[in-house]
């Protein structure tokens, strides 16, 4: 659906990163005027690849005047974000940053605020699953009810961005909110059958622990210890995992009874013909997920990362005259919303404001 040529949408992104979020409102055609996040760093990648105005500044310091500024000239003004999900991961299940004082909670009351003050006529957020609970999570509860109270509907769900082109099993929560009536995701992409990580990474050329692609810089691993490289190398190819190890090469908290349960979660391959699983910020280490390559005795590459995460083989993440940082960079990458599942908040977007009288 295409959109009256009268209707001038623009679209600011929140805790913006990389622009993961921004890339998939650009590819659908959107107005993105800027990009708001408090690492400088993200600059040249955001800039360069998307066209838009990046602005370094930490949320909870931006006021709404700023904003109303950026939306001059529109008819239809669109907030979109993914504030830092950390607090919410299943990692803190059970911790104190549960707690509504907590100052971890502040970014995405922050965003809260400055919904309630600006009245955007669309709303858009993307986070982790765990936070799809009013009552446990009263951060949540309170950005429901700012936007019941400033007339927004809404609806939010938890989704596997595998059903909409990601080769990735990452549930997330997107939530979608509009002052102009009905509004909700548009249905999943990938009727048939997920992407796989063979047809997402398959065709990149085999690289080494600690070597790179000499036709593709991003196309980089880590190394590994000696250690570690004994230890992927007896993992079974194709979806091993730790458990298949000899207990010497077990970290001692394995050992341990309540470290069972970990040998089937991290230090394993992926599987060729299935998903990957949640890419994260670590995917570039063999000890904190399921990030061995499938055949090859190393973690994944940052390309292939990127790769999993949606991005075009042309997206810059850093400025090419710099020395490349493989942590930083996997930063970038693994806090980014996947750029498909991006595009499907922006199509729901546009076929939402096609159907409405703005």
């Amino acid at each position: 659906m295409t959109l009256d040529r009268s209707v001038r949408v623009k679209v600011i992104d929140m805790f913006s990163g990389i622009g993961g979020l921004t890339h998939g409102f650009v590819l659908e055609g959107f107005e993105v005027v800027a990009g708001i996040d408090i690492d400088g760093a993200c600059r040249y990648g955001y800039e360069k690849n998307n066209g838009c105005r990046f602005i370094q500044k930490e949320i909870a310091k931006v006021r709404p005047a700023e904003l109303e500024k950026l939306y001059a000239g529109s008819t239809v003004r669109v907030l979109v974000g993914c504030a830092p999900c950390q607090p919410f991961s299943t990692l803190n299940l059970g911790r104190s940053v549960y707690k509504s004082s907590d100052g971890k909670w502040e970014s995405l009351d922050s965003f809260r605020r400055l919904i309630a003050k600006v009245r955007p006529e669309i709303v858009s957020m993307e986070n982790v699953a765990e936070l799809a609970n009013p009552k446990k999570f009263p951060v949540f509860g309170r950005f429901l009810k700012t936007l019941r109270r400033g007339g927004y509907t809404y609806q939010y769900r938890v989704v596997d961005a595998s059903r909409y082109g990601v080769p990735q099993h990452r549930r997330r929560l997107v939530l979608l909110a509009s002052r102009l009536g009905s509004i909700s995701l548009i249905g999943p992409t990938r009727l048939d059958c997920p992407v796989s990580v063979e047809r997402a990474i398959g065709d990149l050329p085999p690289i080494r622990a600690g070597q790179a692609s000499r036709s593709d810089s991003l196309h980089r691993a880590s190394n590994l210890s000696s250690l570690n490289m004994r230890r992927i190398k007896a993992t079974p190819k194709n979806g091993g995992s730790a458990t298949s190890w000899r207990r010497d090469l077990l970290p001692e908290c394995y050992k341990k009874k309540k470290g069972q349960s970990y040998r089937c979660t991290v230090y394993g391959r992926m599987r060729w013909n299935e998903p990957a699983p949640t890419i994260t910020t670590q995917f570039h280490t063999l000890g904190t997920g399921r990030f061995g390559h499938p055949t090859q005795n190393r973690a994944i590459s940052l390309r292939e990362a990127a790769r999993l995460q949606t991005f075009p083989d042309g997206y810059e993440f850093q400025d090419p005259g710099e020395k490349m940082k493989i942590s930083k960079v996997a930063q970038y990458i693994g806090n980014a919303v996947p750029v498909e599942l991006a595009r499907a908040i922006a199509a729901s977007v546009r076929e939402h404001l096609s159907g409405v009288a703005t």
